[in-house]
């Protein structure tokens, strides 16, 4: 690590006024990262020829597949060839504006890739999802064969490509194109369906809702801008060290109000972009565009845009007192939230949806609870088995006729040709629930265990670890009820009309078209008559067992280490972070090796770690120096490994209890006959708590209220006064037109009328 520490062209300090060391050169990144960029973008260009030929074969698919398999292969040589220290790959010169001598009146906003470890490795998930998930909807999206097939393809690579930008710009005006159009791509493709009415509003509503987070980032670039004089990282961090300085010494009055105003800016367009409170509702309604898009968009990749916001501007996160506390309490209330309706909803896609926005509750929890390392461990971990998860789930749903409600299907296991989805299925749960040395077990011990260890924020740690053991239930109730049990299934909502090329016809309430022959009309309530499931093809297969070894797989990153440098907890994920702008070495973390501390909860300081100076590693919640926060008195590293996997196998077994245990039919299990001793409480979490019928009450309806009435206001006030003077004109021209016939009687006793008038005017004024 003292090469990076040579090399960094960070490591300077020096305040925004340019005194002081200046900023080093960096180093000049590899041409080939460009590939990232243009490989995607090289996707849209075939897919479009391939709709303005009319092709109607796979094509489009199978090069969105080598578009982006040729991407995971440059991402993989970028992590093989780095050294640690970050590059730039300039592109071409962008946007520069300057207009004075001074600082702050440049804006310098190059096209130009910056390249560290944490880049490389939300490259790598990114790009290899991608390519296996495009390789799944090349089968899925099959009937859709034509111009709708290219559109699709079209779209699924224009996102990449946004996502690349946002993930590897050197700057946040090039990270805001990514962020907007990884925006406009989840428009598209949650609408992929357009004449499909509830695909079309949830289009909507996420746009608009992603549009409130965005105004908070946007906001918070500007104010970046007019702080440091640049919007580029590098510059960023290097006119920042003064205040990361104050912020090691504990004086946080030293550091503007504005500056400590820009973190919360961007945490605000984080909640929108990764669905946390109050901004999560629009992602369970993005269900209804076709699977391959909620596995890929609203499960690994863009809803973790915003956690990688939060770990790419992690030393200006530290230097607020307010935004590390409000990214750690918003995170944990959302996990718990979103695990409260899941336990209660029946379409087993939206269960996972919901399980998404948990998850992403646990990252923000983490990064607030100052582990930035364990929050990227559980973005790559989640990122495999919940795409696992969400595939799968497409699988049932593809073969099933739409069908997605957990209490009409049952011993999936059991047919032929569906043992690959229900060992995807057990996989992914395995690993959502947390079992026990899973990578989902790993990952989440981290989160939980430094909200222990920092202190006051030990209610966030209790509330993570009771939604682990909610989200164990809720991720098993789905395996007992459709996996194992009884042999059981119905059809779906049958799709009788021929598919378009826009997909139109649709069931109402799901979001996919299935293969469904014309003898399936009848929906037979069980398991023999004329519906006859269509099993997954190679494809399918192919990309749930990769997955499937992959999630198994990913467990092994917790004892891997990166060669040549100093071994830290979790793993090669935690190296990579602490070699970024993400890193930080919390000073209630325990370093050693040995976890068999009581008592006080004793550390061992951040300096046994070497870090790039300009990240702040004795910024903490407390005075630095503080105690680390314990777990019932035991070292919350030590111990959380117990019990955490005591609360996920408590879930496990209350779910194997009151859903697989007895259960004769798919319909019914021990479950229904708690329901009446919890009031209402379950029918609330059903209907999502009644937030969405809150927002339509609050901010819907009064917004509405308000058009209509400036609508009338606009029309009979601002429209009526401009009629009404475009009318005065015409009626005066009206009333004299008469005049102007052209008779000349008329003429002559107009004239005798005047001379009378002005005789009689005359007459009266001489009598006064």
């Amino acid at each position: 690590m003292t090469t990076l520490l040579s090399t960094l062209a960070l490591a300077s300090s020096g305040p925004a006024s340019g005194s002081g060391p200046a900023l080093n050169p960096i180093l000049s990144g590899p041409p080939e990262a460009l590939l990232l960029l243009a490989l995607p973008m090289l996707g849209v260009v075939l897919c479009t020829l391939c709709a303005i030929l009319r092709v109607k074969s796979k094509a489009p698919a199978f090069l969105t597949v080598a578009c982006l398999a040729g991407g995971f292969v440059v991402a993989v040589r970028l992590f093989q060839a780095s050294s640690g220290a970050p590059v730039i790959t300039h592109g071409f010169e962008w946007f520069f504006l300057e207009w004075g001598e001074g600082n702050g009146q440049r804006l310098v906003g190059n096209f130009s890739l910056y390249i560290d470890s944490l880049t490389i490795l939300w490259m790598l998930f990114v790009t290899g999802l991608a390519t296996l998930i495009a390789l799944y909807a090349s089968e899925y999206m099959s009937p859709d064969l034509g111009t709708g097939y290219c559109r699709f393809f079209a779209a699924f690579n224009l996102f990449v490509f946004s996502m690349t930008c946002l993930v590897m710009g050197d700057n946040l005006l090039l990270l805001f194109l990514g962020w907007e159009g990884v925006g406009l791509c989840s428009y598209l493709l949650i609408g992929y369906y357009y004449k499909k009415p509830s695909a079309v509003e949830a289009a909507k509503k996420a746009f608009i809702l992603n549009r409130i987070g965005d105004l908070g980032l946007l906001m918070g670039i500007g104010l970046t801008f007019v702080q440091f004089g640049s919007i580029e990282f590098r510059e960023i961090f290097h006119a920042a060290q003064p205040y990361i300085d104050a912020a090691k010494a504990g004086r946080y009055s030293e550091i503007p109000f504005q500056l400590q105003l820009i973190p919360i800016l961007l945490a605000i367009g984080a909640f929108g972009k990764s669905a946390q409170l109050p901004l999560y509702v629009w992602l369970p309604d993005a269900m209804e565009g076709p699977t391959p898009v909620s596995a890929l968009i609203h499960a690994a990749t863009m809803v973790t845009a915003g956690v990688y916001l939060v770990a790419r501007m992690y030393p200006l996160f530290l230097l607020s007192e307010i935004a590390l506390p409000l990214v750690a309490w918003v995170g944990a209330l959302t996990a718990f939230v979103a695990a409260t309706i899941g336990m209660a909803q029946f379409d087993i896609k939206r269960i996972m949806a919901y399980s998404t926005v948990s998850q992403l509750g646990y990252m923000f929890a983490g990064l607030g609870g100052l582990t930035s390392t364990g929050a990227a461990f559980h973005v790559v971990t989640h990122a495999f088995f919940k795409a696992l998860l969400f595939l799968s789930c497409g699988a049932i749903m593809h073969g099933f006729a739409g069908q997605l409600d957990l209490r009409k299907l049952s011993g999936l296991r059991r047919l032929k040709g569906w043992g690959i989805v229900s060992f995807g299925m057990l996989v992914g749960c395995l690993n959502l629930s947390g079992f026990p040395f899973t990578s989902g077990f790993f990952s989440k011990d981290m989160l939980i265990a430094s909200n222990y260890l920092t202190p006051g924020l030990a209610p966030i740690g209790w509330i993570l670890l009771i939604t682990a053991g909610m989200t164990a239930y809720y991720t098993f109730r789905v395996f007992f009820r459709v996996i194992v049990g009884p042999l059981h299934y119905e059809p779906g909502e049958e799709l009788h009309s021929a598919h378009d090329d826009h997909g139109d016809a649709h069931g109402a309430g799901h979001d996919d078209h299935n293969h469904v022959q014309d003898d399936h009309a009848h929906h037979d309530h069980g398991h023999g008559g004329h519906f006859h499931p269509h099993a997954p093809g190679w494809a399918i297969n192919t990309v749930l067992l990769t997955l499937s070894i992959c999630s198994l797989a990913a467990t092994g990153l917790n004892f891997m280490h990166l060669p040549g440098q100093p071994h830290i907890d979790g793993g090669v994920v935690p190296e990579m972070v602490m070699q970024s702008s993400a890193a930080y070495a919390s000073p209630y973390e325990h370093h050693s090796e040995a976890h068999e501390g009581t008592g006080d909860g004793g550390h061992e300081g951040p300096d046994s770690l070497d870090v790039p100076s300009y990240v702040p590693t004795y910024v903490g919640l407390e005075e630095p120096g503080a105690h680390a926060g314990t777990f019932l008195g035991w070292n919350p590293h030590a111990v959380l490994y117990y019990v955490s996997g005591a609360v996920g196998f408590t879930g496990i077994f209350f779910a194997f209890w009151l859903h697989y245990v007895g259960r004769t039919t798919a319909a019914t299990a021990k479950a229904d006959a708690l329901l009446p001793y919890l009031g209402p409480i379950p029918k609330w979490a059903q209907h999502k708590w009644y937030v969405d019928e809150f927002y339509n009450l609050a901010i819907r309806v009064p917004i509405l209220i308000a058009a209509h009435i400036f609508n009338l206001f606009d029309k009979w006030i601002v429209d009526g006064l401009v009629r009404m003077f475009g009318a005065i004109p015409r009626w005066i021209g009206n009333t004299i037109r008469p005049t102007q016939s052209g008779e000349l009687h008329g003429y002559a006793a107009g004239m005798a009328a005047g001379v009378a008038l002005l005789l009689f005017i005359v007459f009266i004024l001489t009598l006064r």
